[in-house]
C-alpha cells in the first residue's frame, strides 16, 4: 500500500512518515498539540494530510532545525499577521545565516588541522570558540580536575581528548546537541522511562560518554544524578526543555535497572 487515498495529494501517516524521514510517533504528537493536524479523512475514517498540511510539517521542521522550540513554532505559524511567504523568508535569512557560520567555522576547522599537524594543541579558549561563549572552560576543567583527577575515568578522559582537533570537538557539540534534541522531542511525546525508545536513547547517551572514558551503567547513574545535583547541569537541560534534566535522569536510571 501506497499509503496516497483515492483523493488526489491525500496520504496517511504513515505514508507521510516515510516521505519526511520522520517517525509516526512525532507526526501523532504534533497532531496531537495542534501543531500539524491532518486535514482530512478516507471514506474509512482515517485521517489523511493534504500538500497544505506537509508544507506547515516542513516550516516546522525547519523551524526545529533552527533551534525553535515547538511552543514558539506553533506561535509564530498561527500568527494570523504573518503570512506563508514571511515565513520562507525569515526560515532562509536564519538558514543563510547558519551556512555562513558554518562556513566560518569550517574554515578554522581547515587552521585547526593544518595546526595539529605541527604538534599545536586545542586551547581552551579555541574550545570556547566552538562550545559557546557560556561555556565554563579553564573554571570548569579545574574543578573537575581536582573533583575527579586522581581517577582513573579522568585520565582515560585526558588521554582520549588529549589527541582531540577543533573538528573531534565540533562533532562532539553536534552530536550532544542532536542527542538532547532527541531526548527533549522523547519527553514532549510521552516516551515513557524504561520504554525500548527511551532505553535507546539512555544506551545513545551512554556511548556519548564512552568518547571521554570507559562508562558503566553505575557510572552512567551516577552521572545524570549530578544532573539534578549541580544547578549548572540542570539548567543546561532545562533551557532546552523545562524538566529535560529529571527526564533524562529518569530515563538513564531506568535503563540501568533493567540490565542489572
Amino acid at each position: 500500500m501506497s499509503g496516497v487515498s483515492d483523493s488526489e495529494h491525500e496520504y496517511t501517516v504513515g505514508a507521510i512518515a516515510r516521505l519526511v524521514g520522520i517517525s509516526v510517533r512525532t507526526l501523532h504528537h504534533y497532531d496531537h498539540v495542534g501543531l500539524v493536524v491532518p486535514s482530512g479523512r478516507t471514506g474509512a475514517g482515517y485521517r489523511v494530510y493534504d500538500d497544505v498540511d506537509v508544507e506547515r510539517l516542513h516550516q516546522v521542521l525547519t523551524y526545529r532545525q533552527l533551534g525553535f522550540s515547538l511552543e514558539q513554532i506553533a506561535t509564530l505559524l498561527d500568527d494570523p499577521t504573518v503570512d506563508a511567504m514571511a515565513h520562507l523568508r525569515d526560515q532562509h535569512e536564519l538558514l543563510t545565516d547558519r551556512i555562513d557560520r558554518l562556513r566560518r567555522m569550517v574554515a578554522a576547522v581547515e587552521d585547526m588541522m593544518n595546526a595539529k599537524k605541527k604538534g599545536i594543541q586545542l586551547t581552551a579558549a579555541e574550545q570556547a570558540e566552538i562550545f559557546g561563549d557560556d561555556w565554563p572552560g579553564e573554571e570548569y576543567a579545574a574543578e573537575a580536575e581536582e573533583r575527579w583527577g586522581d581517577t582513573d575515568a579522568w585520565q582515560q578522559s585526558r588521554q582520549r581528548t588529549g589527541a582531540y582537533s577543533k573538528g573531534d570537538w565540533q562533532e562532539v557539540k553536534a552530536d550532544t546537541d542532536a542527542l538532547e534534541a532527541r531526548l527533549a522531542e522523547a519527553m514532549a511525546a510521552g516516551v515513557a522511562p524504561g520504554s525500548p525508545e527511551a532505553n535507546a536513547l539512555a544506551e545513545e547517551h551512554r556511548a556519548s560518554i564512552n568518547r571521554f572514558y570507559d562508562c558503566s551503567h553505575d557510572m552512567q547513574v551516577n552521572l545524570a544524578q549530578m544532573y539534578l545535583a549541580d544547578p549548572r547541569f540542570t539548567e543546561h537541560y532545562d533551557e532546552r526543555a523545562a524538566g529535560l534534566a529529571q527526564y533524562v535522569r529518569d530515563v538513564i536510571v531506568a535503563n540501568a535497572d533493567q540490565q542489572h
